[in-house]
């Protein structure tokens, strides 16, 4: 569908796995929120390691159950959603490092949208 195509903006959230908002984790939190806004889609990937403001390393350890590990949330959409997007989230978000970069989409396929 062209509407995806063009100029847009990638929004990019880094939290920990472990951060929770109102009981539940706060990945799913804005996973939830970016459907409610209607953003174009959320993608939220796991880290095996990093290190965050605190100097802190986090990496898997395959004999701890409790892992906290750090995530990166990657939304696209255009400006106006994105920016949207980011103030309705704002007051969930405790600890987190938020990146906003410009992109642009060049192909766009989903057997959905009949080009």
């Amino acid at each position: 569908m062209k509407r995806y195509l063009g100029k847009r903006k990638k929004l990019k959230i880094y939290i920990d796995s472990d951060d929770r908002v109102d009981g539940q984790p706060l990945w799913q939190a804005i996973l939830h929120k970016a459907k409610e806004y209607g953003m174009a889609g959320a993608t939220v990937y796991k880290a095996a390691a990093g290190m965050g403001a605190h100097s802190e390393i986090h990496s898997f350890n395959v004999w701890i159950t409790s892992q906290k590990l750090p995530l990166i949330i990657t939304i696209i959409d255009t400006e106006e959603k994105v920016q949207g997007f980011l103030n309705a989230i704002e007051p969930i978000l405790q600890e987190a490092l938020v990146t906003l970069e410009d992109i642009e989409v060049l192909l766009y396929k989903h057997p959905k949208f009949k080009q």
